[in-house]
C-alpha cells in the first residue's frame, strides 16, 4: 500500500507541474519487471492514468517523433521540447509494456495488453499523427503490431492472453490492421526460422486468426475504434480490401510447413472459416496438395477441401476419387476420426452422376476391408453400402449376380489395382457377414437378401457409435424368461409310478 501511495504522489506531481516531470522515471523504473507483480501491476495502472491524461490534453508531441538529442537544439521551443520529451517517454512506456506481455505471471501480461489497447484506443481519438490532408488515416498501426508481436511469441503458449485479446477483434479496423500486421509478423519470423516450423509460434498464429468473424457484407462494418472522417473513401470501409488481407493472412501463414497437428486444425475450419471468405480459393489449391501427400487423417480432410474447390470454385482435379479410394485402408474402421472420414466420404460419394463402375469399386473395396473391421464399424457400414446401392441401381448386379464368386480366389476384383474389375465380381464378403457371431450384425448384414426401399438410411447416429456403447446395449438388453419344467415327473396319471417297482422287487 505504501508503494501504490508513493507512485500516486508521483503521478500527481508529474500531472501537476513540469517542473517535476523527470519523476517520471520513478513510474517507468518497476516496468523493467524485476521487481515483485504486484508492484509491477501498480505501476502499469499508474502509467496508464498518466499517460491516458497526457494524451486527452495534447501534451505528447504530435507529427514524425525527432531524435531526443535532436530535440535539444535551438529549432524547437521549450513546448516543443517538453512534448517530445515525454513522448519518448510514452513510447519507453510502450516498449516496456510490450515486453511485459511476456512476463511469467498471467495478471502482468493481460494488464500490459489491456494498457497497450487503452493507448491504442486513446490515439486514435488523440492521434500523433499529423494531419496533413482531409482523409489521412488516423490508426495507430505500429502501436497495434507492439500489440500483435507481443501476442505471437515463438516459445509459449499465448492461447490464453489471446483469447483475451479477442473482445478488440470485434472492430472492423483493428481486425484489418491485425491481420496486416499478422502477415508481416508470420513473413518475417519464418524467415529467420528458415522454413522450419515454429511449433508455438504457428500454434499461436492459428490461435489468433482462427476465430476471425469476417463480415458478409459491407453494409455490417459499422463498428470501428477509430472515429474517421471521409471513412468510406478509405480501404479499411470496403469489404473487397478485408477480403485482400484476410486471404493474403492465410496464404502467408500456410505457405510455410506447419506442425503436423496444426494441419488437422487447419485443415477442419477451412471450408467453413476460410475458403468462403477468400477472393479467389483456388490460391489453397498448393496447401491442400500438400496437405494430401501428409497421408491419414490430414489426406481425408485436405481432399475435403478440394471437393469444395471442385464443386463450388470449377477446380479441375482429375485424380480427386482415385485418391479418395486409396486412402481405404484396413486402419479406416479403427481409427479416431472414423466418423468424420466416413461423413466426408458419404458426402463425396453422394451424387448419383458418379459412374458405376466407380461406385462398385468403393463398394468392394469396404466391402473387402469390412471382413476385418469390429461390430460397432459394421453396423455402420453396411448401412453405407446399402444407401450407395440405392443412389446407383446399376451396381445392383453385385448382389443379384447368380454363380458369382464365393471367395476371394475366384473373384476377379483384385483390391490393389488402379482399375479394379468390380462390377464382374459380387458381395461375397456381405454374405459372409450373415453368418457373424454378432446378431446384430448378421441381421443388417441380411438386409441385402431383401429388396431396398428408396428411402436411404440415416446413418448420422452410427458414425460414431463405439464398442462400449454396444456393449452397453447387449447389457442393458431386458432379457426374456424362458419356460422350462420345474415340477418333478409323478407317473403318467399323476401320481408317483410305483407298481412296476412293486412287481419287479428282488425282495
Amino acid at each position: 500500500m505504501a508503494r501504490e501511495a508513493e507512485l500516486a504522489a508521483c503521478l500527481e506531481a508529474v500531472l501537476g507541474s513540469r517542473s517535476s516531470a523527470n519523476r517520471v522515471f520513478e513510474l517507468l523504473e518497476p516496468l523493467a519487471g524485476q521487481e515483485e507483480p504486484e508492484h509491477i501491476v501498480s505501476a502499469a495502472r499508474i502509467c496508464s492514468r498518466l499517460f491516458g491524461a497526457l494524451l486527452e490534453r495534447r501534451e505528447l508531441f504530435v507529427g514524425p517523433l525527432p531524435e531526443e538529442d535532436a530535440a535539444l537544439g535551438e529549432s524547437y521551443s521549450a513546448e516543443d521540447k517538453y512534448r517530445i520529451w515525454m513522448r519518448h517517454r510514452y513510447r519507453d512506456c510502450v516498449g516496456c509494456l510490450g515486453e511485459l506481455m511476456a512476463h511469467e505471471a498471467f495478471q502482468v501480461k493481460e494488464l500490459a495488453l489491456c494498457t497497450l489497447m487503452k493507448f491504442v484506443e486513446l490515439e486514435a481519438q488523440y492521434p500523433l499523427i499529423k494531419i496533413e490532408w482531409k482523409g489521412t488515416l488516423t490508426f495507430p498501426c505500429d502501436l497495434l503490431k507492439v500489440v500483435v508481436d507481443g501476442l505471437l511469441p515463438t516459445h509459449e503458449d499465448a492461447s490464453l492472453l489471446i483469447s483475451r485479446f479477442q473482445e478488440y477483434m470485434e472492430y472492423d479496423d483493428v481486425r484489418y490492421f491485425v491481420m496486416k500486421a499478422v502477415t508481416a509478423s508470420v513473413g518475417q519470423v519464418m524467415q529467420k526460422a528458415k522454413q522450419k516450423p515454429l511449433p508455438f509460434y504457428q500454434q499461436n498464429v492459428f490461435s489468433l486468426i482462427s476465430p476471425i468473424n469476417m463480415p458478409n457484407k459491407e453494409s455490417e462494418m459499422v463498428k470501428f475504434m477509430v472515429k474517421q472522417e471521409n471513412r468510406e473513401e478509405l480501404k479499411v470501409s470496403r469489404l473487397q480490401a478485408h477480403r485482400q488481407v484476410f486471404e493474403k493472412m492465410w496464404l502467408t501463414f500456410l505457405k510455410h510447413k506447419l506442425p503436423t497437428g496444426l494441419y488437422k486444425k487447419v485443415l477442419v475450419i477451412l471450408h467453413d472459416s476460410v475458403l468462403p471468405y477468400m477472393n479467389e480459393p483456388t490460391l489453397m489449391m498448393d496447401f491442400l496438395t500438400v496437405a494430401y501427400g501428409i497421408g491419414g487423417a490430414i489426406s481425408l480432410l485436405a481432399l475435403n477441401g478440394l471437393f469444395i474447390l471442385i464443386h463450388q470454385h470449377n477446380l479441375e482435379y482429375p485424380d480427386f476419387y482415385k485418391k479418395l479410394y486409396s486412402l481405404l485402408d484396413p486402419s479406416i474402421y479403427h481409427v479416431k476420426y472414423r466418423a468424420r472420414f466416413f461423413h466426408l466420404t458419404d458426402l463425396f460419394l453422394s451424387s448419383s452422376h458418379l459412374p458405376a463402375y466407380l461406385v462398385a469399386a468403393f463398394i468392394k473395396r469396404l466391402s473387402r476391408l469390412a471382413l476385418t473391421a469390429p461390430p460397432e464399424a459394421l453396423l455402420m457400414i453396411i448401412p453405407f453400402i446399402c444407401n450407395l446401392f440405392r443412389r446407383h441401381p446399376a451396381c445392383r448386379v453385385l448382389v443379384h449376380r447368380p454363380g458369382g464368386p464365393a471367395d476371394m480366389s475366384e473373384d476377379p476384383y483384385v483390391m490393389e489395382e488402379e482399375e479394379p474389375r468390380a462390377l464382374e465380381s459380387s458381395l461375397w464378403e456381405i454374405q459372409s457377414l450373415q453368418n457373424h457371431y454378432h446378431p446384430d450384425v448378421a441381421k443388417a448384414a441380411a438386409v441385402l437378401n431383401q429388396f431396398l426401399s428408396e428411402m436411404e438410411d440415416d446413418i448420422s447416429g452410427l458414425l460414431e457409435l463405439s464398442a462400449y456403447e454396444l456393449f452397453d446395449k447387449e447389457v442393458k438388453k431386458k432379457t426374456v424368461d424362458v419356460p422350462l419344467e420345474f415340477e418333478q415327473v409323478r407317473g403318467l396319471f399323476g401320481k408317483k409310478n410305483d407298481i412296476f417297482a412293486e412287481h419287479f422287487s428282488l425282495d
